[in-house]
């Protein structure tokens, strides 16, 4: 019996579609590809800003092949995925040609994660090492 169900679970398994293309780092973050050069992070939950640049560079580093000092760069920000329908995703590229770079913010505060942000692999990479805070 305990055979049987082993085989049936294993089974079943093997019959949920999964996309070859996905990508998943330690964190829990997923990576999907959008297009050829667009590649979508979507964390866990909301996801913090170093989530999100953890993610890219890991899948800019693994999948994609860039080297440390490759550039990411925002293509899209934070919103709605369009590889998952999940509510909090940002896009990102190796290539500087899909970036519609927006004016320069106003004043000397920018938050978040916008079109046209960018930083080496391995800055991005850095954000990975980040625990988050936990309270007890």
């Amino acid at each position: 019996m305990k055979k049987q169900l082993i085989a049936t679970a294993l089974t079943a398994a093997l019959l949920v579609p999964v996309s070859a293309d996905a990508f998943t780092t330690p964190r829990g973050v997923r990576v999907n590809p959008v297009d050829d050069v667009v590649f979508e992070v979507i964390p866990k939950s909301s996801g913090s800003y170093g989530d999100f640049w953890c993610g890219a560079s890991e899948y800019a580093r693994r999948v994609k092949g860039a080297g440390w000092r490759d550039l990411v760069y925002v293509v899209r920000g934070r919103g709605d995925s369009v590889t998952t329908g999940r509510r909090s995703a940002a896009q990102f590229t190796l290539s500087p040609d899909k970036v519609d770079l927006p004016p320069a913010p106003q004043g000397w505060l920018a938050l978040g994660i916008k079109p046209g942000d960018r930083m080496s692999v391995q800055q991005a990479r850095n954000y990975c090492d980040q625990f988050p805070v936990r309270s007890n």
